[in-house]
């Protein structure tokens, strides 16, 4: 059975018990004011009723909820993938080369490419087409 080591798990600080424990009386709340009350609690950002820091400042930008998260890849980081002659978005986020979050893919034109590849992505950028198909490959818009 597993134990956590040998004064790491300490007892509960029992306040409240009386002088003889060194905890009594006001519980180690210490004298008066707000927070020595029961029941008190202070919400967060709370400034002693001063108008609070998030209120003072003005709101600013929004999130877009249609934005289209590319995972871009350069043409020479295609030529070094080896044992491969269709590229897709799952095959690069397998190979760990386009976070696991990206929805959709874009080629860029970068670098240089030297064998025919067929090529499978939501967007491809003019050069990147060009290099693609002059090195006898395929380049196919998805949807």
């Amino acid at each position: 059975m597993l134990t956590p080591n040998k004064g790491a798990v300490r007892s509960k600080k029992r306040v409240g018990r009386g002088p003889g424990s060194g905890h009594g009386k006001t519980a180690c709340r210490g004298q008066k004011g707000q927070k020595s009350r029961s029941g008190a609690s202070i919400p967060p950002g709370f400034q002693g009723g001063q108008m609070p820091i998030y209120r003072q400042l003005p709101k600013r930008g929004f999130k877009n909820r249609f934005r289209r998260s590319f995972g871009v890849i350069n043409v020479s980081v295609l030529n070094e993938i080896e044992g491969v002659t269709e590229i897709d978005l799952d095959l690069l986020k397998n190979r760990g080369l386009i976070r696991k979050r990206e929805q959709f893919l874009k080629i860029l034109g970068d670098g240089e490419i030297s064998r025919a590849i067929k090529v499978r992505a939501h967007a491809v950028s003019i050069t990147a087409r060009q290099k693609i198909e002059q090195a006898g490959g395929t380049v196919e818009i998805i949807g």
